[in-house]
């Protein structure tokens, strides 16, 4: 994986079992990617001003094993091409310190120019050329 996050599970995230709940993960897998993107210099707040909008088309999570509150755990991100003008995420969720998988998970995205036709972005080929 390219590109590595740490987090720490915080209480409110719990459900009744006192484990993460499902959607909190949704949550975690956006917010490693906005950092993944950020850290290429992709810029969310720009984008957007210019008519340019990065969605997401299809997510996928495996869920292997639970996160409990106070746990740190860490998010892998992985960026591929899936077609023409749609990108993949492949992200990770990591307990630590023992590296054991919490989850897996491919999210597929696309950006939208200001017609809502979707087409890639220079900023994006050159991520994924890099990648």
């Amino acid at each position: 994986m390219s590109y590595r996050l740490e987090f720490k599970v915080r209480d409110y995230e719990c459900d009744m079992q006192g484990i993460v709940n499902n959607g909190v993960y949704f949550n975690y897998l956006e917010h490693a990617r906005h950092e993944f993107l950020h850290s290429k210099g992709i810029d969310f707040t720009a984008l957007t001003a210019a008519g340019i909008h990065l969605v997401v088309v299809r997510s996928e999570i495996d869920y292997k094993s639970s996160l409990v509150s106070g746990d740190r755990f860490a998010i892998e991100v992985a960026v591929e091409r899936v077609s023409k003008v749609k990108f993949g995420f492949r992200q990770r969720v990591i307990r630590l310190p023992d590296e054991k998988v919490a989850a897996e998970a491919l999210v597929i995205g696309t950006a939208l120019n200001a017609r809502g036709r979707p087409h890639l972005l220079p900023e994006i080929e050159a991520m994924m050329a890099g990648a």
